[in-house]
């Protein structure tokens, strides 16, 4: 299993939002790029990054921020946050991103999900946000018509090949992941699945690991000190 340190990014700034509430922001470092670094020297390979003012706006406010990661480090490096247009797609690539995550246009519009998975292929991966039981959008402040199991079934019928999965409930609360929801979707979809929202300990990646899942994103967790990001890693292998 792969582990994707996370960097959530306002203002060129890393911050964590509490249950995607972006009344609750806490302001981890004005340089991403050094935790970036940080991340690498830890043994990371991958970074997970997100574009918050992208996610509302369907805008790349971030992009210098995103650019100086990747120019700098050797990080297989995915965003996501806002990317409703094969122009804002085009623009990530171009700047050398490895995976463009795909979430609200996703669920609004399927002809472009569509054209972007025929285009890039493997480099498009869609976040399935869940809320009680159904997909969220617009940054998480929407609750879509789409039940949660149905719309991994869609994804998998249209050739998507990654899914990044998060219990919005878990985020960025450190009480534990959904593990149940995690092993459900491993048996159920025969895609890569990640992990994401509440992984706060090493037990946390263990079990994950246990269910043979692609990745496990690690956010808060890491800011606070609950999870050491080396040990982590070593644990995921």
């Amino acid at each position: 299993m792969n582990i994707f340190p996370a960097i959530d990014i306002i203002g060129s700034k890393a911050v964590r939002l509490l249950k995607g509430d972006y009344a609750q922001m806490t302001v981890y470092s004005d340089n991403p790029l050094e935790i970036a670094e940080d991340f690498e020297k830890a043994g990371a390979g991958y970074i997970h990054l997100v574009d918050l003012e992208g996610a509302k706006n369907g805008e790349t406010p971030n992009i210098e921020t995103v650019e100086k990661i990747v120019k700098n480090t050797k990080l297989f490096t995915e965003i996501g946050g806002g990317i409703r247009s094969m122009e804002t797609i085009e623009k990530y690539i171009a700047i050398g991103i490895d995976r463009v995550i795909l979430g609200t246009a996703a669920v609004n519009d399927e002809a472009f999900l569509k054209e972007a998975v025929g285009k890039y292929g493997e480099k498009i991966a869609v976040g399935v946000d869940i809320k009680d039981g159904f997909v969220a959008i617009k940054g998480w402040t929407e609750k879509s018509e789409y039940d949660a199991f149905d719309f991994c079934k869609k994804m998998q019928d249209i050739g998507v090949k990654t899914l990044i999965c998060t219990d919005i409930s878990k985020d960025g609360a450190m009480q534990g992941t959904n593990h149940e929801l995690y092993r459900e979707l491993s048996e159920k979809f025969n895609m890569q699945i990640t992990a994401s929202g509440g992984v706060s300990s090493i037990e946390d990646i263990e079990k994950l690991r246990k269910l043979d899942l692609y990745g496990a994103i690690i956010g808060k967790a890491y800011y606070t000190g609950a999870i050491d990001l080396k040990k982590a890693i070593e644990v995921a292998k």
